[in-house]
């Protein structure tokens, strides 16, 4: 009976009843199934708990002896007692609430579904501003809320694969004053002021500075990161300095944690060079430095795995097609999102996946970068990190880095 009355609630008939009139009882195979889903799950498990309803049988019970209702019953002992049970109020305002709450998950279903089957080529940007409206017009941290807020995400990833430039300006406009900017699924070109966090600046700020008749890359802007370390940081950064202390032909230091490793780093760069040896053939031996700690820090076990496995290169097996690669694989962008900032935190920082500028996943976001940040150095960043990183994952690991 109380199923009976949900579903008539729900949809207007049974099954093989009159035609539906209403838009939301389209599809009743969806709602068959949310009702089974969400059943014993959603907000009207809190309905039972709000009427007073514990686990065991309390509501519309009364004993044969006179006893008051509203009492956990033992079921299974010696003794046997008879009891009577009616369906009160309090079972249609469970019903009612159960009801309102799967009605209200159907409709949050719909939204989802017009945003994410919107066909990409009609995107536009005015659609990403009426998403915008409709979040602000939903109650904080609703569900109605959330569903526009993915609604919008979607159609910003849409906009992103057809316009980049139209997402790029989009993005700008509407970021940080309507669309937080760590919600963009994409960073990479979209103009950053500090001011516009905590005042209505939009316009960006310069990226050069002149000095002494030079133009030169103004310094960052943003406060400095404070960065802590966790146990497995901890143990990732020793071991890649003493294999930067055996790369290096014994530069070592005394300093601990990152600062000891741009010591080391800023010691073997600036050492005077041998006779013969030019500037261009020792930025190459930093270089190859450091893509030999990252070999050494991967283990021998894990390019070839990874070769395998994400690059999609055939490992040798005497047959024609030994050393070709056929990937890499269409998970492997992404799954290198996720590991890298567990594994390589400890030299750039708190780090998280997003897009990529095509609108693929496989793109990461550093907040701050730890190395850029602790060294102040620019050509340290380049020579001892950025540049070799680049050259390792392409060479020894078969996926290409921009």
């Amino acid at each position: 009976q109380t199923f009976g009355s949900l579903f008539r609630r729900l949809f207007g008939h049974w099954p093989g009843g009159k035609k539906m009139t209403n838009v939301r009882r389209k599809n009743v195979a969806l709602g068959s199934l949310l009702v089974a889903a969400c059943w014993g799950g959603l907000k009207g498990c809190d309905a039972f708990r709000a009427v007073g309803s514990p686990p065991l049988l309390r509501t519309g019970v009364t004993l044969l002896d006179g006893t008051a209702s509203g009492i956990p019953l033992a079921f299974g002992g010696k003794s046997s007692i008879t009891l009577h049970s009616s369906v009160s109020d309090s079972n249609n305002e469970v019903v009612e609430k159960l009801s309102e709450g799967l009605r209200e998950l159907s409709e949050c279903v719909s939204i989802t579904y017009g945003y994410l089957f919107k066909p990409d080529d009609s995107v536009t940007a005015e659609d990403v501003v009426m998403s915008c409206d409709a979040v602000d017009e939903e109650q904080p941290n609703s569900l109605r809320q959330k569903a526009h807020e993915f609604g919008r995400y979607h159609l910003l990833v849409k906009l992103l694969k057809t316009d980049y430039d139209a997402y790029v300006k989009t993005a700008e406009f509407l970021s940080p004053s309507r669309i937080a900017r760590l919600d963009l699924p994409n960073l990479q070109d979209v103009a950053y002021d500090p001011a516009s966090e905590d005042q209505a600046s939009t316009q960006p700020s310069s990226r050069t500075v002149e000095e002494d008749g030079k133009s030169l890359v103004a310094d960052c802007e943003l406060e400095d990161m404070k960065f802590s370390e966790s146990p497995l940081d901890k143990i990732l950064l020793s071991i890649f300095r003493s294999q930067v202390t055996e790369n290096t032909g014994g530069v070592t230091s005394d300093i601990p944690g990152i600062k000891g490793l741009l010591a080391q780093g800023r010691e073997y760069m600036t050492k005077e060079l041998p006779e013969g040896v030019t500037y261009a053939e020792h930025s190459k031996e930093q270089n190859t430095m450091v893509k030999k700690t990252l070999a050494a820090l991967m283990t021998p076990v894990l390019p070839p795995f990874y070769r395998i496995f994400m690059s999609g290169i055939v490992p040798k097996l005497g047959t024609e097609w030994d050393g070709k690669q056929i990937g890499p694989w269409f998970y492997a962008p992404w799954l290198t999102t996720i590991v890298t900032p567990i594994f390589f935190g400890f030299l750039v920082g708190p780090s998280r996946p997003n897009r990529r500028s095509d609108g693929q996943r496989g793109g990461l976001v550093v907040e701050k970068c730890k190395f850029l940040q602790e060294s102040g150095c620019k050509g340290l960043c380049l020579h001892q990190c950025k540049i070799p990183a680049q050259d390792f994952f392409r060479e020894e690991l078969g996926l290409d880095l921009t």
